[in-house]
């Protein structure tokens, strides 16, 4: 009987792939990273084949690690970079674009055009969402009109749309299933989250035809069978939930005010609300967490566009560091009389300032200011955004200030990231044992649909925590550094 259970975490400048066995005991996995482009200013695309590629590749590998076969996998679990959009042939599966990044700003004019018309409060009381670049309904616009014929194909049901999900689930079960879940699905613009279904209002206004759309399942659920000449077998594929969303399923984050913040590329915060929706009042996001057995479970999410990838602008752009590992030890050493704060618009600011045109700026540097001050405040925007998001939360959801706070992605390996962290929120900030918790969300769900594992309520009784970060830092401190990162943001906004 096949006892493993393979997740495949499909995010933004790599694919990986692990093997778990049926504890969720990782066995053995494999990465790779992939080619990003970058067109024109504040565009960012990437090569679904090379994606494709990469899946095969990891797959393959992790499996061979292993040791084990395609026989052995009783399910498959896909978690993925969310709003990023696939447009496919659907007789040949061929991309007739590249896949535009939930990252692209291309189209901020559309998204001008439709709040002028009035629009914005329909997507938000239907979607949950704001009238932004990042989600996918005006990127699906934007391939429509601007590849050749694309609009009158998708018209007459030639072409597929997809998140990364839905173009995995096409390419691996050979073109037979055409689906996402719940979670993916919430993040299009297109989704109503009340119900859970395609809305055509929202389609006529997006000017999208639904013969593109794919059929919306729970995150648990039957995504079909992989073609046999892939692994060796026809393996059935489980679960599927955006990567922020696998990450809270990861961290056992079931139960109505848990939170949970992943820091990789971004920073996602999402804050349980149940069964019930929260529309913010505070430019956060509603969304759907998940959604098990018809039944939805909902969000609050405050999105970060920049987190991770300040860091990485320190080694690649400036080329100030070698290696992200650097940045904590640097950070330590800085001077702490000089207040540097980088304020990383260049994506533009997502919550709770949603300004697609803002771009990043350094304040308060100095004749003294070297790569260790640098360090410190690429770290610390993260620690300030995050306090954004929870102070919206704190206002939208009474005790989301009370909550303590999970933490996951590859930042919280650095103590120092994590104990300024703790320090600027004021509240405690927990590091679970396993720090990859999005492909163990995917795994979950995959295990749970193949029957391997038991319900949410006792799989989160296996959640571990590895270290606790308490907040030191006196409150005169802590509010005078906050104030400054506002009057920072204030600045660059005017």
């Amino acid at each position: 009987m096949a006892k493993y259970i393979l997740a495949i975490d499909q995010g933004t400048t790599s694919t990986r792939a692990i093997v778990y066995d049926k504890k969720l005991n990782p066995k053995a996995r494999a990465q790779k990273e992939f080619k990003q482009f970058f067109p024109a200013s504040g565009w960012v695309e990437h090569d679904p084949e090379e994606i494709w590629k990469t899946v095969l590749l990891t797959v393959r590998s992790a499996l061979r690690k292993a040791g084990v076969a395609g026989r052995d996998i009783a399910s498959i679990g896909i978690t993925n970079q969310r709003e990023t959009v696939v447009v496919w042939d659907r007789k040949t599966g061929k991309p007739i674009h590249k896949a535009i990044v939930w990252q692209d700003r291309r189209t901020a004019e559309f998204c001008k055009e439709l709040k002028s018309q009035g629009h914005e409060a329909l997507f938000t009381q239907k979607t949950g969402l704001l009238l932004d670049p990042y989600f996918s309904g005006t990127k699906l616009n934007w391939v429509l009109d601007n590849v050749r014929g694309a609009r009158a194909r998708a018209e007459k049901g030639e072409l597929c749309f997809g998140t990364i999900d839905s173009f995995l689930i096409w390419r691996l079960t050979g073109g037979t299933v055409h689906a996402t879940d719940a979670t993916n699905a919430s993040r299009t613009l297109m989704c109503n989250i009340h119900d859970g279904q395609w809305d055509d209002e929202l389609l006529r206004v997006l000017n999208i035809p639904r013969a593109l759309l794919p059929e919306i399942k729970d995150c648990a659920a039957d995504f079909g069978v992989t073609d046999k000449k892939l692994f060796g077998a026809a393996i059935p594929i489980g679960g599927v939930a955006g990567d922020q969303h696998a990450a809270m399923i990861g961290q056992a984050c079931f139960e109505p005010g848990m939170m949970k913040s992943t820091y990789g590329t971004g920073c996602f915060a999402l804050l349980n609300t149940g069964d019930t929706i929260v529309p913010s009042q505070n430019r956060l996001l509603t969304t759907i967490a998940y959604q098990l057995d018809g039944k939805r479970t909902y969000a609050l999410e405050g999105a970060i566009f920049i987190a991770g990838a300040a860091v990485q602008w320190l080694r690649d752009g400036l080329q100030i560091i070698k290696n992200a590992k650097e940045t904590g030890a640097l950070a330590k050493a800085s001077d702490p009389h000089q207040q540097v704060y980088l304020v990383p618009a260049f994506v533009g600011l997502g919550a709770p300032y949603w300004n697609a045109e803002a771009r990043g700026a350094l304040f308060g540097l100095t004749r003294g200011t070297t790569n260790k001050e640098l360090a410190r405040a690429a770290l610390e925007s993260v620690c300030y955004q995050s306090r954004d998001l929870l102070e919206a939360m704190k206002k939208d959801w009474g005790t989301a200030g009370k909550t303590v706070l999970r933490v996951d992605g590859g930042m919280t390996a650095s103590d120092w990231a994590m104990q300024s962290l703790a320090d600027i929120l004021d509240a405690p900030v927990d590091r679970p044992k396993n720090l990859e918790t999005t492909a163990l969300g995917a795994a979950y769900l995959a295990g749970l649909q193949a029957g391997l594992l038991p319900k949410p309520e006792i799989f989160a009784k296996t959640w571990k925590r590895q270290k606790r970060f308490e907040p030191k830092m006196k409150p005169a401190l802590r509010d005078a550094k906050y104030a400054g990162w506002k009057d920072a943001v204030r600045k660059l906004l005017a």
